[in-house]
């Protein structure tokens, strides 16, 4: 059964966010909210939490899973990134974006995208997943809470509760979640002097960034 916190959205109270980092840090898997909506989360270095998360979303190993870091000096490490896509990602984080880069050898090759070698990464402004991302120390692993067969992900944290409750370890619950999709940009092209690639054009305004 799911440990429910329910936080402040903008001051999160850390007392709680300590019982949830440590779940995660026990491998435990989590619905947070996010720039966009909820994701579930776990731990990027275990490969069990992975692929529990993975059968809970009923995607396979070719799902871009993406990593949620705290700023870009840790995106960095798990990302290579050239001067121009550095500027770029300057310009758009923290904020409603996910870029795919080529992956570092950082990344468990389980992973990344198992043709291209590439991973998903995103650096949010929602200060209740900063913080949990600040104590537990480490990126972590998420995927987009959509329930299986569904096309729209979960908002209502009650409603979270109620599909996955006795599936995940527990549900932070901030309230609910603008329930727009991230912006998706390709930036893989640029490291051979092409230009980034729109995959999704969502809450992250493509104008701010120039394109």
């Amino acid at each position: 059964m799911a440990q429910y916190f329910e936080v402040h959205p903008d001051n999160p109270q850390p007392r709680l966010l300590k019982q949830a980092a440590a779940l995660l840090a026990d491998g435990g898997i989590l619905a947070v909210p996010t720039d966009s909506s909820y994701a579930l989360v776990c731990q990027l270095d275990d490969k069990a939490a992975a692929d529990r998360l993975r059968r809970i979303r009923q995607v396979d190993e070719k799902h871009h899973l993406t990593l949620l870091c705290r700023d870009l000096s840790e995106l960095s490490s798990y990302a290579h990134v050239d001067n121009r896509q550095y500027r770029l990602l300057k310009l758009a984080t923290p904020g409603p974006y996910t870029f795919i880069l080529d992956a570092t050898k950082e990344v468990p090759r389980r992973l990344s995208h198992p043709q291209r070698k590439t991973i998903g990464l995103r650096v949010p402004t929602r200060s209740t997943t900063l913080m949990l991302l600040e104590l537990h120390g480490a990126p972590l692993l998420s995927t987009t809470l959509i329930p299986p067969g569904e096309s729209e992900p979960l908002n209502d944290p009650e409603e979270i509760r109620e599909h996955f409750e006795k599936l995940i370890d527990g549900i932070v619950d901030a309230g609910a979640c603008p329930l727009q999709p991230t912006t998706v940009l390709d930036l893989t092209p640029m490291g051979t002097g092409g230009a980034a690639v729109v995959l999704r054009e969502g809450a992250g305004s493509l104008a701010a960034l120039g394109l």
